[in-house]
């Protein structure tokens, strides 16, 4: 497709025309020969002597070729350009926080695999979350890691397959013994910080009993909800066991709540993937779409046009007068 970037500068292609018709003609004064008798000659020849010029007169070619010159300028002027066809970028207006759990628990090998034999709970985790991570084409995601202490595995990034590095170097303890649930939310919400979107998700997964934390669970998540921070929280690891291996279901339900997000339950590796889904259904990816077409400037082919008629016409014009004054 054809266009101009400056099509008003059309109107001053008549400028020439306005100047050549309204302006004052430009004079000079030259010297002459004065001759005694020359009001005798005038009235002899029956003439009025009065001032004069001489106008120089251009021939047809040359008219011709200022014409075709001030029209390739304004043409030039006017900034043609190619456009190419249109290119959509669709860029996510969602920020994901994952905070995973890594506490000594993580450790217990009592998760069904898609097999059904038992596995890390750790490794489960990463295989599902992985598969996630993969979905989220667009999508900006940051991975927390917790256990005594929480921390920034990897900050916000679009680039998904670093993200999956990041978590393949996740190992269980690596972050302390205990589960620091309330911290974990609390970084969280720092991260978050950082975040220009209005569609912020955070996924928590734990398998454990908050016993680490300095703000707990509950203050975390009331601070969440006025940053608009919706959290999912996943409970992964036995109900019923006890100490520090137990999973506070009712802990994890109170945090979903309160920022209106929603609890779930998983006990293997095809619930935890299946409540992923869910997950997704319930917080559909929002896009922004941005649209553009690519320019190709040709307003030099005009200007080199007008240059080639300027250079032809000036070496005629010059031969021309050479050629006449042999001729005289």
């Amino acid at each position: 497709m054809f266009s101009f970037a400056a099509p008003w500068v059309f109107l001053l292609l008549p400028l020439p025309a306005l100047v050549y018709f309204f302006a004052l003609p430009h004079r000079e004064k030259t010297t002459s020969i004065r001759i005694p008798f020359f009001r005798r000659v005038a009235q002899a020849a029956g003439v009025e002597p009065n001032s004069g010029s001489v106008i120089p007169v251009r021939s047809r070619l040359q008219t011709a070729s200022v014409m075709l010159i001030w029209i390739l300028l304004v043409l030039s002027l006017a900034r043609p350009e190619q456009l190419g066809n249109p290119i959509v970028i669709e860029k996510s207006a969602r920020d994901v926080v994952l905070a995973l759990d890594i506490s000594g628990s993580m450790d217990q090998r009592d998760f069904k695999s898609e097999t059904g034999g038992p596995v890390q709970r750790l490794e489960a985790v990463k295989d599902v979350l992985k598969q996630f991570i993969a979905e989220r084409d667009g999508d900006r995601m940051a991975l927390i890691i917790f256990g005594t202490r929480a921390f920034i595995q990897a900050p916000f990034t679009e680039d998904l397959n670093s993200l999956n590095g990041f978590l393949d170097q996740t190992h269980v303890g690596m972050a302390g013994p205990n589960t620091a649930l309330g911290d974990a939310i609390g970084l969280g919400i720092r991260t978050f910080e950082s975040s220009e979107v209005d569609q912020r998700l955070m996924i928590v997964l734990s398998d454990g009993a908050d016993t680490s934390s300095r703000m707990t669970p509950v203050n975390a998540s009331a601070i969440a909800a006025e940053k608009n921070v919706v959290i999912y929280t996943i409970g992964v690891g036995d109900p019923n066991a006890t100490g520090e291996d137990r999973v506070d279901l009712q802990a994890l339900k109170d945090i979903a709540d309160r920022t209106g997000g929603e609890y779930f339950f998983a006990d293997d590796a095809s619930a935890l993937a299946q409540t992923y889904e869910r997950i997704d259904q319930l917080n559909p990816r929002i896009v922004e779409t941005q649209s553009y077409r690519p320019t190709n400037s040709l307003a030099h082919i005009p200007l080199a046009i007008a240059l080639i008629v300027i250079l032809i016409s000036t070496t005629w014009f010059h031969f021309a007068q050479q050629r006449k004054g042999v001729v005289q």
